[in-house]
C-alpha cells in the first residue's frame, strides 16, 4: 500500500516540424474518388502532422497510465495541437479474464491492421500512408469494446474482436442527413464491427508478423448535400486488410524489416446528389491501395527508411471516369535519435497521387521532424 505505487506514470511528447510543400495550398488538392477536400477540411489529416508550409507545432500529447487495482488497468492520452484539444484514448483493460482473454473498454485505437493502433511518435514516418488517408481519414479511433483472446499455442496468436460507435467519417459516420424529401436518421450504436487475428513466430533472428483484419458497418457520409453540388452517401461498407511484418536482427542494435499491408473497400447503398433537384441512384465503390515500407537502423542513433504508397483500384460505379487509379507517393526519411527521448527526422516526400480538377500534380515535400519526450513512457509494440 505504499503511496508512490498509486501514482501513474506520467509522460509528455511534444512534436514540431519545418515544411516545405512546393505547391502552394498544397493540402487542398484531391486525390480524386478516394480523398476530396471536403474531407480535408473537415479534419481529416494525419492526426499527428500537420500540413502548413513553415514551422508547425504537430501535437502536444499527455499519456496517463496506471494499475487500478489487480484487474484493471488505466490509460488515457490527451492530445492538443493548435486546432485544440481532444481525449484521444480513455480504456481500461482487464488483468484476470482466464485462458488468455482480454477485455478493453472506452475510447481507443482499434487494433485492426498494422499502422491503426501505433500513436504519432511511434511511427516510422512523419505521416501516415496514402490508405489510411484515404479508408480512415487518419486512423479508426473510436468508443466501443474490444475482447482479444492470446491462444496458448507455441508460437505467438492474437484473435479479437470489437463493437465501436462507429464515428468515423471516411468511411462510417453516425450523424443523419436530409435529402429532399428523404430523411436518413441518425445511427443506432453500434455502428461498427470489427474482428483481427496476428501471428508472429521467430525463425533464427528472422522474425515474421502476419496480420489480417475485417470491419463492416453503416455508412452516413455527408459532403454537403444541403448545398448545391453536394452529396451524401448512405449504405454499408467493408473493409479487408492483410499485413506482413519481416525483421532480421543483426544485432541489439542494428536490424532491416519490410513491413507491408493491403486495404480493400467496398461500400454498397445510395448516393445522393445537389445539382438544384435532389437524384438518388444505386451506388457502389471498390477501392483498394497498399504500402510497402523498408527500415534500416543502421547503428544505435540512426534508422534510414523508404516507402512506397499505391492508391490502386477506384472503381465507383458511373462515376469511375472522373476517378483515378494508380496514384503513387515516394517517401523517403533520415532519423538520428540521440537518445530514447528525443529524435529528429529528415523526410522527402514525391508525391504524385493528387489533382487540381482534372488535372495531375506532383508536390515535393520535403520535413524535418522533431519529437522530446519526458516522463515515464511504456514500451512500444513491435
Amino acid at each position: 500500500f505504499s503511496q508512490s505505487k498509486f501514482v501513474p506514470d506520467i509522460s509528455i511528447i511534444v512534436d514540431s516540424s519545418y515544411i516545405y510543400n512546393s505547391l502552394k495550398d498544397a493540402s487542398s488538392y484531391e486525390r480524386p474518388g478516394f480523398i476530396h477536400h471536403h474531407e480535408q477540411s473537415d479534419s481529416h489529416h494525419d492526426h499527428g502532422l500537420q500540413q502548413n508550409n513553415g514551422f508547425n507545432l504537430n501535437y502536444a500529447e499527455i499519456s496517463f497510465y496506471a494499475p487500478v487495482d489487480p484487474y484493471f488497468d488505466l490509460f488515457t492520452v490527451l492530445h492538443a495541437s493548435g486546432e485544440g484539444a481532444e481525449v484521444e484514448e480513455a480504456y481500461f483493460t482487464t488483468q484476470k479474464l482466464p485462458a488468455g482473454f482480454k477485455i478493453k473498454g472506452g475510447k481507443f485505437l482499434s487494433s485492426v491492421g498494422r499502422m491503426n493502433d501505433k500513436h504519432a511518435h511511434n511511427w516510422d514516418f512523419a505521416d501516415l500512408p496514402l490508405i489510411y488517408q484515404a479508408f480512415f481519414g487518419s486512423q479508426l479511433n473510436e468508443i466501443g469494446a474490444q475482447i482479444s483472446w492470446l491462444t496458448p499455442l507455441p508460437f505467438y496468436l492474437l484473435i479479437g474482436s470489437e463493437i465501436l460507435k462507429g464515428e468515423n467519417e471516411a468511411s462510417f459516420g453516425v450523424e443523419g442527413f436530409e435529402a429532399g424529401s428523404k430523411e436518413i436518421e441518425k445511427a443506432r450504436y453500434p455502428n461498427v464491427y470489427t474482428s483481427f487475428i496476428k501471428a508472429s513466430f521467430d525463425v533464427g533472428n528472422l522474425t515474421f508478423l502476419l496480420g489480417a483484419s475485417e470491419i463492416y458497418g453503416k455508412s452516413r457520409i455527408n459532403y454537403g448535400i444541403d448545398e448545391s453540388g453536394g452529396h451524401a452517401f448512405y449504405g454499408t461498407t467493408w473493409i479487408a486488410g492483410a499485413d506482413i511484418t519481416i525483421r532480421y536482427d543483426f544485432s541489439s542494435y542494428q536490424y532491416v524489416a519490410f513491413q507491408s499491408e493491403y486495404l480493400y473497400r467496398k461500400k454498397d447503398g445510395e448516393l445522393y446528389e445537389n445539382s438544384g433537384t435532389i437524384s438518388i441512384e444505386d451506388f457502389t465503390a471498390k477501392q483498394s491501395g497498399f504500402y510497402s515500407q523498408l527500415i534500416v537502423r543502421t547503428g544505435k542513433l540512426t534508422r534510414i527508411g523508404f516507402r512506397y504508397d499505391l492508391l490502386a483500384k477506384n472503381d465507383i460505379g458511373e462515376n469511375s471516369e472522373e476517378a483515378k487509379e494508380n496514384l503513387p507517393r515516394y517517401t523517403v526519411m533520415a532519423e538520428y535519435s540521440p537518445t530514447e527521448f528525443s529524435r529528429f527526422r529528415l523526410q522527402y516526400i514525391y508525391d504524385k497521387s493528387i489533382y487540381n480538377e482534372s488535372t495531375n500534380k506532383v508536390n515535393h515535400q520535403i520535413i524535418f521532424q522533431c519529437n522530446l519526450a519526458i516522463g515515464a513512457h511504456g514500451a512500444h509494440s513491435f
